[in-house]
């Protein structure tokens, strides 16, 4: 199972990225929930969002209505679009994915992407 980040990139405050995460060697029926994380130097992960097999969404509070995050099935990706960005949101960005079915128990992590919001 693989997960691969991608979308990262050098923005001004104000900008906007989308975040695609796409997974293979697993089927979207087989992943149970979804996310982005990220990490700041020097700062611990943290939850950015959050997304069910079933499409319910939770986010961490500091996002406060600018990120937004989704899931295509069919493409077996999720996407994290982010809209207003500040430079407090510099980190790494993580996705994470959870299995079921056979692969119940069992937690996934894409390698990461940068996204570096300047001032």
């Amino acid at each position: 199972v693989q997960l691969q980040a991608s979308g990262g990139g050098l923005v001004q405050a104000g900008g906007s990225l989308t975040l695609s995460c796409a997974a293979s060697g697993i089927t979207s029926s087989s992943i149970a929930n979804m996310g982005w994380y990220r990490q700041a130097p020097g700062k611990q992960r943290e939850l950015v969002a959050r997304i069910s097999r079933l499409g319910t969404t939770n986010y961490g509070d500091y996002v406060e209505g600018r990120f937004t995050i989704s899931r295509d099935y069919a493409r077996n990706t999720m996407y994290l679009q982010m809209n207003s960005l500040q430079p407090e949101d510099t980190a790494v960005y993580y996705c994470n994915a959870e299995g079921s079915n056979y692969f119940r128990g069992r937690e996934y992590w894409g390698q990461g992407t940068q996204v570096t919001v300047s001032s």
